[in-house]
Formats: C-alpha cells, sequence, structure tokens
C-alpha cells in the first residue's frame, strides 16, 4: 500500500485543486491584461461601478489561513500591518473591520486622557466638510465633539480650504477630518498649514484615496492619522477591512489599539501574554495592586478587528496595488477623453490644483503644488444649462445596466439625521456660509466607476450611452 500523505503533501494538493478551481469558477475577476478578449454585449453585460479584482492568488491564500485555523487576527494580520505600514511610509498601521470602524477608532483615540491637555473633550469644534460620507463625520458626533461645516468645491470635490479661517474660534476649534473625495487629494499645504498654525488634530479619511500623491508623497500620511477602507469598491478588498495609520507620533498606537480591543490597557497581541513583563505588576485606577493587565480598561472602547483570513487576502492585493492603481488612473483618462465632446452640458472632475483637462494632459494653477489622484470614480456634473437633468443620466444609465452612484450622502446636513438634529437640538453642529457647492454636488452630480476590472469597451459604452440620451451622434464619441 502505499505511504499515507504527509501533512506537507496534503496541505500542497489542497492548495493545488484550489487554484486549479479558482481559475475555473473565478477566471472573470482577475485583472484584465492587454491582449485579453473582451467579451462585452453593450446593454446585456452589466457596467458596475466597483467590484472584486482578484485571481487564484487570493483565493489560495484564504483557503491556506482557514487550514492554519487561526481565526482572529494573527500573523497574517500583522504581516498586513508591517506591508501596509512601509507601502505608505508611515510609522504603524492597525486593522479594524471597516473604513468606518477606522474613522471611529482613529478619532476616538485622540479623547484618551492620556494626551492631557491635548485630548478631544465633549463640546470641542472639529472642521470637517459638508458633501461626503457619513461615517467621516459621525465620530465626531458619537465622541460628543461639535461638527463644523464647512463648505466643497463642485468640481475638486473637496473642501474650499478658504473657509477654514472663517470655521475656526479660539478655545474651541481642536481638530480637522476630512476625507480625500473620490480619490483626489484635498488641498494639503492649505490643511496641513492652518492644522500647523492652530496646533490642530488632522485626520486623514483616506478610504477612498490609496496611491494619490500630493507633490509626490502618498496622502495618507499628511497628519496625525489616517485611515483606509478595503471593502469591495476601494482600491483593495479584504472583503470587510479597514486600517487606522499612526503617521508620526509612535505614542498613538497603543491608543489606537486600545479603542480597537474592548479599551484594554494591556498591549499585548492576541494569543500572547506578559509582552510588557509586568502582568501581575500594575496597580492602575482604584484596582488591588498586581490585578491581571490584560483586564485592566483605561478607555471605553470597541471590538473591532478583521480576521486573519481577511488579512491573508488582503497581502495578495497589496501585491498587486501598483497594477491596481494604474488602471484606476488610465480608465479615469479614457473616459474624459471621451466624454469631451459633451463638456458643453457636463463638468467633469479636476485634480486639486488643476485648472483644466486637456488631451495633453492638465494645466495647473501657478501656487507650484500637483495633486495626481487614484481616482476611486468618474464624477460627472450635469450643470446648470444641460438639457438632461441628473436624475435623467442615472436612470439612462441605470437602464444600460451601468453602474452610478450619487457622491454618497451628498450634502449631509441635509440627511434625516441631521436636518433633525437641527430642528431638535440632539446633537449641535455649525455651519459655515450656504453650502451652495455641498448642494449642487447633491443636485448635480453623480459618479461611474474607474476600477480595475473596467475594459475600454465598458468605458466605450459608458460613453456612447451618454451621448446617445443628449442625442448626439454616436460617432462623436470616438476610442483612443
Amino acid at each position: 500500500m502505499p505511504e499515507p500523505a504527509s501533512e506537507a503533501e496534503l496541505r500542497a494538493e489542497i492548495l493545488r485543486l484550489v487554484r486549479e478551481y479558482a481559475r475555473l469558477r473565478h477566471a472573470g475577476f482577475a485583472l484584465p491584461a492587454a491582449g485579453d478578449p473582451e467579451e462585452f454585449t453593450p446593454g446585456v453585460s452589466p457596467v458596475p461601478y466597483a467590484g472584486r479584482v482578484f485571481d487564484a492568488d487570493e483565493v489560495e491564500a484564504g483557503v491556506a489561513s482557514l487550514l492554519d485555523f487561526w481565526l482572529t487576527l494573527g500573523p497574517e494580520g500583522e504581516a498586513f500591518e508591517r506591508e501596509l505600514a512601509a507601502m505608505l511610509g508611515v510609522r504603524n498601521s492597525i486593522l479594524v473591520n471597516s473604513g468606518s470602524s477606522a474613522n471611529l477608532v482613529a478619532f476616538s483615540a485622540l479623547t484618551s486622557p492620556k494626551l492631557g491637555n491635548r485630548r478631544l473633550k465633549p463640546g470641542d469644534e472639529v472642521i470637517t466638510v459638508a458633501a461626503g460620507f457619513p461615517t467621516t463625520v459621525a465620530p465626531i458626533v458619537q465622541n460628543g465633539c461639535v461638527p463644523v461645516f464647512i463648505d466643497n468645491d463642485p468640481i475638486t470635490l473637496n473642501a474650499r480650504v478658504e473657509q477654514l479661517d472663517d470655521a475656526y474660534v479660539p478655545g474651541k476649534t481642536r481638530a480637522v477630518i476630512m476625507a480625500h473625495t473620490l480619490g483626489n487629494p484635498f488641498d494639503v499645504t492649505a490643511v496641513t498649514d492652518f492644522c500647523r498654525r492652530h496646533d490642530l488634530w488632522l485626520i486623514e479619511d483616506n478610504c477612498d484615496a490609496l496611491g494619490s500623491t500630493y507633490d509626490g508623497t502618498l496622502t495618507g500620511t499628511f497628519g496625525d492619522l489616517s485611515t483606509q477602507s478595503f471593502y469591495p469598491p476601494h482600491h483593495i478588498t479584504m472583503g470587510e477591512g479597514g486600517a487606522v495609520n499612526v503617521v508620526r507620533n509612535a505614542g498613538l498606537k497603543l491608543l489606537v489599539e486600545s479603542f480597537r480591543d474592548w479599551g484594554r490597557d494591556c498591549w499585548c497581541p492576541s494569543g500572547k501574554d506578559n509582552t510588557c513583563n509586568k502582568r501581575f505588576g500594575w496597580q492602575l485606577g482604584e484596582l488591588p495592586e498586581g490585578y491581571d493587565h490584560k483586564y485592566i480598561y483605561t478607555h471605553l472602547g470597541y471590538n473591532l478587528k478583521p480576521t486573519d483570513v481577511q488579512a491573508a487576502i488582503g497581502r495578495k492585493q497589496l501585491q498587486k496595488f501598483p497594477a491596481f492603481a494604474a488602471a484606476r488612473r488610465r480608465n479615469w483618462h479614457t473616459l474624459r477623453t471621451l466624454l469631451d465632446p459633451l463638456s458643453e452640458w457636463l463638468d467633469f472632475q479636476l485634480p486639486t490644483h488643476a485648472t483644466a483637462w486637456t488631451q495633453a494632459g492638465f494645466t495647473w494653477d501657478s501656487s507650484g503644488h500637483r495633486s495626481d489622484p487614484s481616482w476611486f470614480g468618474f464624477m460627472i456634473r450635469v450643470n446648470p444649462g444641460s438639457p438632461v437633468s441628473r436624475k435623467d443620466l442615472a436612470v439612462a444609465l441605470d437602464e444600460a445596466k451601468i453602474g452610478n452612484r450619487m457622491l454618497f450622502g451628498g450634502n449631509l446636513v441635509r440627511q434625516p439625521v441631521f436636518a433633525q438634529a437641527r430642528k431638535t437640538g440632539a446633537f449641535p453642529m455649525r455651519i459655515v456660509g450656504d453650502l451652495a457647492g455641498a448642494d449642487a454636488i447633491m443636485n448635480e452630480t453623480l459618479f461611474v466607476g474607474t476600477y480595475p476590472g473596467l475594459r475600454e469597451a465598458a468605458c466605450e459604452f459608458i460613453a456612447a450611452t451618454i451621448a446617445n440620451l443628449y442625442r448626439c451622434p454616436s460617432d462623436a464619441i470616438q476610442p483612443r
């Protein structure tokens, strides 16, 4: 009789079969390569605005992690955190279970009593931007602070930074949190100068902008903390997942981990004890001396960790990220070129500091600063002179099976939760100016996809569908 297979041989055979299965079952999710046949039927094949891009590598990594059966965050998570931090050039990256949790944990960490006079306290004001995703703003309210909304520019989609000084109140304003919208870096120079001048915390919501650069430096590296999302529409995915990046101040790492891990004081990683060599040698709070450090809680925290299986998948995604980012930029420029004949009626997003788009590239303002977005999506603004409304455009795209989205929550102060709070006083907020730009974004814009799985034929179909809606001859939209 043949010798029974060893554990290593069984594992290798399982993973060989997993790769073979993945190549058959999931072939359509791989990153398109030059020369690959395009199987696309206009009006029949769906064109999602975003989606997972993966191949047998991710499936094998997930199954291999399950075979090890380390279900909580463990060695794969530790490796992912090191690799993400190294890619960004930050001190630390701490994994959480979503981008929304990343914002919550990052903001909560700045409320720690360990920060002394710099801690954020209930009633402190925090400047943010009116149009965006609600969980950029929610942690401000959830921690008892006061959101102060400034307006968005409807072309960059980012903050009107000239309103920062109007929003500032000495002794009350303590922090800024805002996103790089659809991957477009906000005016980093203006925001960081403002924060430095007034000694304010800065949290960069980098969830839509992994790989974007400002003056050649990656976003997510300018603030005190920054956040990432690894939900499937984002630049890389683990299914669910996110991260908080500690940019410079290593002391913030323990605070972020505490709020992520139940609020505990102990910094031992999962499955390890007595990292501090004083497990039974602490006396904190009103606890007896020697109380187990693993069960001492300095903060009111959460349990927001992902699993090691997710981290294993994410590590493979990180390896492919440069190609993903290149594809997003390529798809954005393809769509911009194809839709240029409709510029009479439609406006398109510009990178911060850009003044115009041309076939040769962008023209720039006199500031000397440059931004290079790793685009999350392609924004289309139906300008007021258009014979077609934003709703008409959205319906036409939907009927053609072309995925499209509004800019998340639009003007957030118009959302039911904030409108109700303004009426009832359920929680305080402050609004700077009339938010006309945020209203324009809410009423006039949508975006379609740039994600790496988008092929040229799909981009051409998006453009042709929009052109047809404007009764523009279909041959006015030419492939590159």
